[in-house]
């Protein structure tokens, strides 16, 4: 379906689960679209979870929002909350999501009941941290591509959403050779494979790489908001061996939220939360333990 913005842009949602269960919004990763990996309804429904994701702008059905900052995010939550009649609702954000999670629990306090954020990357002037130290060389070139502008981002990352277009299996065998043992055993799994290539697919089949363009400056620049500002309980899921969002900045993070609970995982990594994210769920939903590090 679709919803429109309070600027009268589309937004693309989609709902899932329960009808009458505890409302989440799930904000997906860079690349990514309403179509991400997330558990199946039957499994949603179990968790007592109404499951909200959108596209956000320049992704999927989503019409492009040029020059967003992460915080802008806000604004478009806010509205497909009305649309639903949702006066109250949790956030969970994966990756690319989780700065746009962050920024929901800071700027709609009175309206988010929980926050979780599952490989997470810090804003670009977290003090202390070395930003790109551990960072997978992929990564590292596009984050650095945004110092010289839009022009080379969209250059850059147009290049491989048209690949993506010609093939949505293509992106992740060009970067089999940075995973990490845990990543390679996750994505050995057909349908996890399958899922990534059928959120690729949706994420640049309308507006190519314009979506990750807008993701990738907003990252590098000011986001609009400080971690400090985010009251809500904030869980902070890390796998120790993610090359892609590297585990510091998790680190960075919960020692910055006001109200965090830091979980670091032996043995895991960067895709290991599609696992983790239903036991995510339950927690945000529920009275319950955060999920451990074990």
């Amino acid at each position: 379906m679709t919803l429109p913005a309070s600027d009268g842009r589309v937004l693309g949602v989609h709902v899932s689960g329960d009808p009458h269960g505890s409302p989440v919004f799930l904000l997906h990763g860079t690349p990514g679209s309403r179509m991400g990996p997330h558990p199946r309804a039957p499994v949603i429904h179990r968790l007592g979870v109404r499951l909200i994701t959108m596209d956000r702008p320049g992704y999927g059905l989503s019409e492009r929002r040029s020059g967003r900052r992460v915080a802008d995010v806000a604004e478009d939550v806010a509205a497909v909350a009305d649309g639903l009649g949702l006066e109250r609702f949790a956030v969970v954000g994966r990756s690319g999501g989780a700065p746009h999670a962050l920024a929901c629990a800071a700027l709609l306090e009175e309206r988010v009941s929980k926050a979780a954020v599952l490989a997470p990357i810090a804003p670009p002037d977290a003090q202390g941290l070395n930003w790109f130290q551990g960072m997978a060389r992929s990564n590292i070139i596009e984050y650095s591509s945004a110092a010289f502008g839009l022009p080379i981002v969209t250059r850059l990352l147009t290049a491989i959403a048209e690949q993506i277009r010609r093939d949505p299996t293509h992106l992740v065998p060009t970067i089999m050779h940075e995973l990490p043992v845990p990543d390679q055993h996750m994505i050995a799994d057909f349908g996890v494979r399958l899922r990534l290539a059928t959120n690729f697919a949706e994420a640049v089949r309308r507006c190519g790489a314009d979506g990750w363009v807008d993701d990738t400056l907003a990252f590098t620049r000011p986001w609009g908001f400080g971690p400090e500002s985010v009251t809500a309980p904030t869980l902070v899921w890390h796998g120790e061996a993610d090359v892609f969002s590297p585990v510091e900045h998790a680190r960075w993070l919960g020692g910055r939220l006001p109200n965090a609970h830091l979980v670091i995982k032996q043995g895991a990594a960067h895709f290991d939360t599609i696992r983790v994210l239903p036991d995510a769920l339950a927690w945000l939903v529920r009275k319950v333990a955060a999920p451990g590090p074990g």
